[in-house]
């Protein structure tokens, strides 16, 4: 039996502008299972990322409603949503936001102080072994090249056993041979901690390797595509 661990119904996202509010997201539903892969696809200004933002709980829709791990988000408040976050919800981003001040293990161990939970040192060396950087524990980020910083930042979204994943370009900034690297990492995590995966990308690969492809046009959700074929995007869905 499937469990829904998102559920999105009439989502829409305006902002105002010095001239008139602009829509962002308009009327998107969609549902994620748990376990599941999801690519969210479209070219640049589709509403990609402010819709990842919004099934995370960063950001409230302006009408509509979302579900996350069984919590209405559009029912929480700020405080609330962070909790769930803190709780259940990995993020690994672009530009990988590791503190620069803060070694390879104090950085994956972050998740615990934001917890005020004990910080469990074994499990951030045995999560760096499996990312590949045993014996750079005591590293900091300038010390580490962008590919081996990014697996910090898989180790680190892994570190409180995360219920769902999100990624916003994760080998965006990251060269072809490292993001293929990336990408074996996050799906072994990803099968081996049963998390679900949603990932804001360009990257043909990592696209082809999920379940599912939600395509996001001037925000407007299209039908998803079942990617089995793992046939190349189109050269717009590159363009983001």
């Amino acid at each position: 039996m499937s469990i829904s661990v998102i559920k999105a119904h009439a989502v829409s996202k305006q902002v105002t502008t010095t001239l008139s509010p602009m829509t962002i997201l308009q009327d998107v539903s969609l549902e994620v299972e748990q376990g599941e892969s999801i690519a969210l696809v479209g070219v640049s200004g589709a509403g990609k990322s402010t819709l990842m933002m919004l099934l995370a709980g960063l950001d409230v829709p302006t009408t509509g409603e979302i579900e996350l791990l069984g919590h209405n988000l559009t029912r929480l408040d700020d405080e609330q949503r962070a909790q769930l976050r803190s709780e259940s919800i990995g993020f690994v981003f672009q530009n990988f936001l590791l503190l620069p001040t803060l070694n390879a293990l104090e950085n994956v161990t972050l998740p615990c102080l934001i917890q005020n939970k004990a910080i469990d040192i074994e499990r951030a060396k045995q999560l760096l072994a499996v990312v590949g950087l045993q014996g750079r524990e005591t590293h900091l980020p300038s010390q580490l090249s962008g590919g081996e910083q990014q697996r910090v930042a898989l180790a680190r979204a892994f570190m409180i056993n995360p219920k769902i994943l999100f990624a916003d370009e994760p080998t965006g900034n990251l060269d072809q041979q490292t993001a293929a690297m990336v990408i074996e990492l996050l799906f072994e995590l990803n099968r081996d901690n049963g998390t679900t995966l949603i990932l804001v990308t360009h990257d043909d690969a990592l696209a082809a390797r999920c379940d599912r492809v939600l395509r996001l046009d001037n925000g407007i959700l299209n039908q998803a595509q079942d990617r089995a074929d793992n046939k190349p995007l189109n050269k717009d869905d590159r363009d983001v």
